[in-house]
């Protein structure tokens, strides 16, 4: 195929649409089932590239979840526990390591996933087709499928679900060219490789930084190199649980990125776990409930009139200084940024959501106040020198 034509572009009213290869070559993918717009490709392609590179990076399989051009959650496959397991909807199934990357990349931030388009590092197999097709998504691209996964994603959406087979070993032209307003712009392809080299300049006091938190910088850096910038991201045990992106002010991608990850970790909260929810209750449905509970809004729902349409029976209310309390028991959390910190604000509002880990490009003219800042919480920060810039 050389050419797929697209109902429209970006917006209904932008009606010629279409991809193709200007060089008149094949295109690397095929569709397989559905009918992929241009935002579902722009994600498509963009999301390949980070699996790609996650799975080069650490040799473990990767997924991500991704919408609007942004990954809303990323992860390569570990070794997950029971209650990750349960807050993800997943502790029903019987999970492959691919499956389990795609229920970490999407489990960590559930609202902002949902209607997701997925990639995959690996062939998609029957769990991870299984996991898909109970979920509201709007399509996936691998390297392949089992016979068995298609026949299953087939059936999804009313068999409109889009299905998109890319060749792993295409590699596209050094140079890449887009228009905006008329104007070509023309550049090479940010291929720089994302290693543990980009490490080993330590700044700070605490030099110390383990394998499994070195792991969790690469997957940081990796998500942010496909990220809307300014962005931030924070990582635990190998998945991506907050990403600030397309934020003007860094400290404010830092304080999206610590909410994000804040939600996921008051989420296993005890108090959260045993939430009465009604049998009949959609999983859409309880993460916006579970969102609105564990927010300063809790008594909202919890007042007469609105709990009993989520609950089976009256809730405790969740109070601020409990959540603060669980909050900082959270540690060991590795944080990413695309850009260096101008300021030490940002590591302030890191700490508050467990981070003892950073990497950034640094070359700020206040490194010395931010590197000040990390010594004051014993957090060993690398500096890259790479900036990741994403547009």
């Amino acid at each position: 195929m050389k050419e797929f034509i697209l109902k429209y572009g970006c917006n209904p009213n932008q009606a010629t649409a279409k991809i193709y290869k200007k060089n008149g070559e094949e295109l690397p993918i095929e569709i397989l089932n559905g009918r992929p717009g241009y935002i579902n490709f722009l994600d498509a392609l963009n999301s390949w590239q980070l699996v790609k590179e996650l799975k080069e990076a650490t040799g473990l399989p990767a997924a991500t979840s991704f919408k609007h051009v942004s990954p809303a959650g990323a992860a390569v496959a570990t070794d997950i526990s029971e209650t990750l397991k349960r807050i993800y909807y997943v502790d029903d199934l019987e999970l492959t390591p691919i499956a389990t990357a795609y229920a970490c990349a999407r489990g960590a931030d559930r609202m902002s996933s949902y209607g997701d388009f997925v990639a995959l590092s690996d062939v998609c197999d029957e769990a991870t087709a299984k996991l898909l097709f109970r979920e509201v998504s709007d399509g996936v691209i691998a390297p392949g499928y089992t016979d068995e996964a298609l026949a299953i994603l087939k059936e999804k959406r009313k068999g409109t679900y889009n299905v998109i087979k890319i060749d792993p070993n295409y590699v596209p032209e050094e140079i890449e060219v887009k228009e905006v307003f008329g104007i070509t712009f023309e550049q090479s392809r940010n291929d720089v490789k994302i290693t543990k080299d980009l490490l080993q300049e330590r700044p700070t006091k605490n030099k110390e930084i383990p394998a499994a938190a070195e792991r969790d910088l690469l997957i940081a850096l990796i998500t942010l190199k496909y990220t809307q910038s300014n962005s931030v991201c924070y990582v635990k045990d190998g998945q991506a649980i907050g990403i600030g992106a397309g934020q003007q002010s860094r400290v404010h991608c830092t304080r999206l990125a610590g909410n994000k990850a804040d939600i996921w970790w008051l989420r296993q909260n005890p108090k959260v776990l045993a939430l009465p929810f009604k049998a009949e209750m959609r999983r859409p449905d309880r993460d916006n409930t579970i969102d609105v509970y564990i927010s300063d809004d809790c008594e909202d729902v919890l007042a007469d009139g609105v709990w009993q349409q989520f609950f089976t029976e009256k809730p405790e209310v969740f109070t601020r200084e409990e959540k603060k309390a669980w909050i900082k028991e959270l540690h060991g959390v590795s944080l990413g940024s695309d850009a260096f910190f101008p300021f030490g604000d940002n590591i302030e509002r890191a700490h508050r959501s467990g981070v003892d880990y950073i990497a950034q490009a640094g070359g700020s003219i206040r490194d010395d106040n931010v590197i000040e800042t990390c010594d004051k919480y014993n957090i060993a920060m690398a500096f890259t020198g790479l900036r990741l810039f994403h547009h």
